[in-house]
């Protein structure tokens, strides 16, 4: 099994003496990119999720200049302004945040200098600018400018290789982790490195392409998996059967097989759907016509998993002791189609004996809208650097943290 190694010998915040971090200039790599709908957050996890850092950091009276990303903009677009993240902090602070309108630049500089202990400011989406994702050198050691010591503490971001999250490092004289960060890689190598058995994977999501990484790593450490989702009918073909028009990627008809046959092999129990829920079009207002995985219409289109599948996977959880889950049973953005994720997500929360861990945005947005979501051990911040841990793959943004001496 590949694991990442990224953080058995990275700098964390606690690695710094606290009498350090008076008056020093701490720039912080966060997550902050949230769903905002004509200037008001519409969900604001991602910002809860840094506070810990952030208010250890005002403690022990550093300034603190927090640094993050909105979208995807085309240059300076007013529509992803942090602006309203500023305002949102600044009540879940209860204290000022100081919104600085840009983040690289004399002007910039001059209001990072004048900060006092203690208090916090907000730069502006630093993908405003087009070298933040080329992680372009000369925007790097411009961010660096303003910081005696990085921070990062965007899990969510940390699979990328951009100025803010890998090339200022190169700048900087420390480097390290912030506890949301920590946390995230602390709870994921836990269960590749040393899970507690039986450890059993519940993957879903469209295309076996976007999780195959993940399938094929965790194999060699997982006891059972349980496949839903849209992935689902590529394996049932793969296993022989007709699924009508339900997406399948005829590509990997061949790679389901094979995984088939390493899970046997690795005496993995490999779990699909018993039973599913059709519909010739997909439509919230149409007709849903449930059957088994063998008499799936050749009219119609398997859309989420039914009630026998959820029982099977049940059942398969029963004993378990780690669970991580990634990825919808169906098609969980249509609530006709929905069932499958929402009764998944009801019964990791219910399992208190195992340690449970929950990422991908469906699956948490899932546990979110059933009451939930503290009801997991850990639900990750993150999609892509979630996925791409899992996978065994090393994250730039972890690699390039300091080494402890």
């Amino acid at each position: 099994m590949t694991v990442c190694k990224s953080m058995f010998n990275k700098m964390c915040l606690k690695d710094i003496p606290p009498s350090e971090l008076k008056g020093k200039k701490v720039f912080v790599r966060v997550d902050f990119n949230v769903p905002i709908d004509n200037g008001v957050i519409m969900k604001d996890k991602r910002i809860r999720a840094a506070l810990p850092t952030i208010n250890y950091l005002i403690d022990h009276g550093a300034k603190i200049i927090l640094c993050s990303h909105l979208d995807r903009p085309k240059g300076r677009d007013p529509r992803y302004t942090l602006k309203p993240v500023a305002e949102r902090l600044a009540r879940l602070l209860e204290r000022s945040v100081k919104f600085i309108p840009d983040c690289v630049g004399e002007e910039v500089e001059d209001a990072v200098n004048s900060l006092s202990d203690g208090e916090v400011a907000l730069l502006e989406n630093v993908r405003f600018y087009p070298e933040e994702t080329k992680n372009d050198e000369a925007f790097a050691k411009r961010l660096a400018k303003l910081a005696d010591i990085y921070v990062n503490d965007a899990f969510g971001t940390a699979h990328r290789k951009h100025a803010s999250t890998y090339g200022i490092t190169k700048f900087v004289k420390v480097a390290v982790a912030g506890f949301l960060l920590h946390k995230e890689i602390e709870y994921l190598q836990k269960v590749l490195e040393n899970p507690d058995r039986p450890f059993v994977l519940i993957i879903g999501g469209s295309k076996v392409s976007s999780k195959l990484q993940v399938i094929e790593n965790l194999l060699k450490v997982v006891d059972k998996m349980l496949i839903g989702g849209g992935m689902a009918y590529t394996f049932l073909k793969a296993a022989g059967y007709e699924v009508g028009k339900s997406l399948v990627e005829d590509d990997f008809i061949e790679t389901a097989k094979e995984i088939m046959k390493k899970a046997d092999n690795n005496s993995v129990k490999l779990y699909i759907p018993v039973d599913s829920m059709n519909a010739k079009e997909f439509k919230e207002n149409t007709e849903v016509k449930l059957t088994t995985f063998k008499e799936i219409p050749e009219d119609m289109m398997g859309l989420d998993i039914g009630p026998a599948t959820t029982k099977l996977f049940e059942e398969a959880m029963a004993d378990a002791k780690t669970i991580v889950w990634n990825g919808p049973m169906g098609v969980f953005e249509m609530e006709k189609f929905r069932f499958g994720t929402m009764e998944i997500g009801k019964l990791v929360a219910s399992k208190k004996e195992a340690l449970t861990i929950v990422g991908g945005g469906d699956s948490v947005a899932a546990l979110e809208l059933l009451g939930l979501e503290h009801s997991v051990d850990h639900a990750s911040t993150g999609g892509g650097a979630f996925l791409e841990f899992l996978a065994g793959k090393e994250l730039p943004g972890v690699i390039a943290l300091s080494n402890r001496n």
